[in-house]
């Protein structure tokens, strides 16, 4: 394992790290990459299985993504799973500006009293579908939603006037569960536009997979900027996963994932992502192509995965020690949150619960930090006056 000097988190001094899964609830799973087996379609069914099973296995997250391609939408996915979860947070994403603010943070307020302060928000600041705003415009209005969700939390009146919104309002119907700041807000981006939004305003940065270095001076990027807003993050990393007894078994099952695909399918399906022309998905595009003619771009880290898929576009492959030592290299680094996911998702979950998810310690942030009360909070929804 590879010791390097930890860079400067929130969480710099926790021992463990927040292990998610993933809720392929955006057409996001099957079992060879680029075909459609009607058996792993994201319907309500498959989809509900898999994160009852995370909360079962012990992952104390899950991300349920947003994309407008065919599946299931994020927010009315996430109301209708909340009641059938005991343990596990809901990492919901929200793209902003997609729903008007107040009403988004009614919204959060009811999902975070359901799930009784389990709620984690992923924000997101892609293009509204069929809309097209420039990468500074698309910053500068999630910018906006995020002060206005925080003045909902924290304040008694949203008082907000900006490029996109200007609101006069009181904040007694839009209170949520946990009263310490409200959710705790994820966030992934790459241009300096949302490296600035980021440092400002979120909690835990996410990054796709990169080499190792590449990783280390993104997150050195970012604790350097938010320490100018006077702030410490925490980071992520958002990243396929592949285990199996033996080195050799997670190389051929990894193998056999692309061996139905054909490339220019592969194309069409990175494109037709909303995100699919970002930097981060170029990235993504370059760290491929830097990548040995095996698919792997160093020990472990094979980009294989993203021939067939926009965002996210590599995988750790190896058996559960090699995996291991890679995520605890991972955490010396300063990374505090993994969201793992694989093809298909809930034969994977499996696999990494039963031989690497033992040897790890897990904890929640939101826990972590305090933002879940104890007992009823005095909001509206929890024991407080009705107005």
């Amino acid at each position: 394992m590879i010791v390097s000097k930890i860079i400067p988190s929130k969480a710099s001094e926790l021992f463990g790290a927040e292990i998610s899964w993933f809720a392929p609830i955006c057409d996001g799973d099957d079992d060879f990459l680029g075909t459609r087996n009607e058996q792993y379609k994201s319907n309500w069914k498959n989809t509900a299985e898999i994160v009852r099973k995370a909360d079962v296995l012990g992952y104390r997250n899950i991300l349920c993504p947003s994309s407008y391609q065919v599946g299931q939408d994020t927010l009315t996915f996430a109301a209708a799973i909340a009641p059938q979860i005991k343990k596990i947070n809901l990492l919901t994403a929200i793209r902003c500006g997609e729903i008007h603010p107040p009403m988004l943070a009614r919204t959060i307020a009811t999902l975070d009293h359901m799930l009784q302060g389990r709620l984690t928000l992923n924000i997101i600041s892609s293009n509204l579908p069929g809309t097209e705003l420039d990468s500074v415009a698309r910053y500068q209005r999630s910018r906006e939603v995020i002060a206005i969700l925080k003045q909902a939390w924290n304040q008694d009146f949203i008082d907000f006037h900006g490029d996109f919104y200007d609101l006069y309002l009181p904040t007694a119907p839009v209170k949520p569960y946990q009263q310490k700041g409200g959710p705790m807000l994820y966030f992934g981006g790459y241009s300096p536009a949302g490296i600035a939004l980021c440092a400002e305003h979120c909690d835990v940065y996410l990054m796709w997979p990169e080499t190792r270095e590449i990783l280390k001076a993104q997150m050195e990027t970012l604790s350097a900027k938010a320490a100018t807003y006077h702030r410490t993050l925490d980071f992520g990393l958002r990243v396929h996963v592949i285990v199996r007894e033996t080195e050799e078994e997670a190389r051929r099952y990894a193998d056999q994932l692309i061996s139905k695909l054909d490339v220019q399918k592969g194309t069409e399906i990175r494109e037709r992502a909303q995100d699919a022309k970002s930097l981060g998905v170029y990235r993504q595009s370059q760290m491929r192509a830097a990548a040995r003619s095996d698919h792997f771009v160093e020990p472990h880290l094979w980009t294989g995965i993203g021939l067939a898929r926009s965002g996210c576009g590599a995988a750790l492959v190896g058996n559960p020690q090699q995996i291991l030592d890679k995520i605890k290299d991972y955490m010396n680094m300063g990374i505090r949150s993994f969201i793992f996911s694989g093809y298909p998702h809930h034969q994977e979950a499996q696999y990494f619960a039963k031989w690497v998810l033992p040897h790890l310690k897990t904890i929640s942030l939101p826990k972590i930090y305090g933002r879940i009360p104890t007992t009823l909070p005095d909001t509206p929804l929890g024991k407080g006056t009705r107005f």
